[in-house]
């Protein structure tokens, strides 16, 4: 009996929802879809820091992909002359290989945190430009109601105007 009384309150409150959300939608209800992070990132000025961003590391960059193919070499050494090899050679190569890898963890950590500095940074710095952009648009598109893509479950793609926020931020 508790189970068909709460399974009635359950459908109950889906068609009390469901039946606002058809009245929302025949007022007029405009909504938009938009993820925040999309439509700053592929921005020009952003594309500007990321160039920037690249430059800045490619020397780390290279070393990395040397180091890589280096550690690659001394394992295909390894597997290929491994057992002809005496085990103090082995032990000189694994070493150097570990050492390359400590190399490329360091390098690799070293580019993860600039890289991850100088986004947040763009992204604090461009905020307020991001806000204006969506104000700019919805006060054009008049919309009601502006949600999260990140947050929305499904959406139709003509809800989104996360380009038409790029562009806005383009102009500025």
């Amino acid at each position: 009996m508790k189970k068909i009384a709460s399974s009635l309150i359950v459908a109950a409150a889906l068609a009390l929802t469901a039946g606002s959300a058809f009245a929302q939608s025949d007022s007029g209800l405009k909504i938009a879809v938009l993820n925040m992070a999309d439509a700053l990132l592929n921005s020009d000025v952003a594309r500007g820091v990321e160039q920037e961003l690249q430059t800045e590391t490619k020397e780390d960059q290279d070393k990395l992909r040397n180091l890589a193919t280096q550690g690659q070499q001394l394992q295909e050494r390894l597997q290929k002359d491994g057992e002809v090899m005496s085990e103090a050679e082995q032990r000189r190569i694994v070493g150097e290989i570990q050492e390359i890898q400590n190399q490329y963890q360091f390098l690799l950590q070293k580019i993860q945190t600039l890289s991850n500095e100088r986004r947040q940074q763009f992204q604090q710095t461009y905020a307020p430009n991001l806000v204006q952009a969506i104000s700019e648009v919805v006060e054009e598109e008049g919309f009601d109601l502006v949600i999260r893509g990140e947050a929305a479950l499904f959406y139709d793609n003509a809800l989104d105007i996360t380009a038409r926020v790029t562009e806005k931020l383009n102009l500025q």
